[in-house]
């Protein structure tokens, strides 16, 4: 099982990671707005369990971007695997997270935009590990572009 966190534009793309990863990979995935993770999801992390967080810019709301680096710590500290997309020049994420992918900086209302790639060429990449045929996910009566 995998979870996704994020915050204000994040929390949305952290529901379509999970939504891919779902999709097309064929794994469990949940997202979860970050505000609500001391509330129920922080139950499911275990040893090794793997946590995508979309970190908001340094920029700006400088209040969300800590708190999110808070939940990064909690999350580490109950034995997670911590995946992070931040923006360019985020030095601050990395003293917490174990991988970071950077995505340019952007507005933010523009975020979204670039930090669902990564996460669907994740489970896309993951789904082709595991064999399967990403243009044609199993019992989805649509396509998927």
């Amino acid at each position: 099982s995998v979870l996704f966190l994020g915050r204000h534009v994040g929390y949305p793309v952290a529901l379509e990671g999970a939504l891919k990863l779902k999709e097309i990979a064929y794994i469990h995935a949940e997202g979860f707005a970050a505000g609500e993770l001391k509330h129920g999801p922080i139950a499911l992390i275990d040893e090794g369990q793997p946590v995508f967080v979309v970190v908001p810019s340094p920029r700006g709301r400088e209040s969300l971007h800590a708190k999110v680096i808070s939940n990064i710590q909690e999350v580490r500290a109950r034995g997670a695997r911590t995946l992070v997309i931040a923006e360019e020049g985020d030095e601050a994420v990395k003293a917490y997270a174990e991988h970071v992918f950077y995505v340019p900086e952007t507005p933010t209302l523009l975020m979204p935009l670039l930090t669902t790639v990564p996460l669907q060429i994740f489970a896309a990449e993951l789904a082709a590990a595991k064999g399967y045929d990403v243009d044609q996910p199993r019992n989805l009566a649509k396509s998927v572009t």
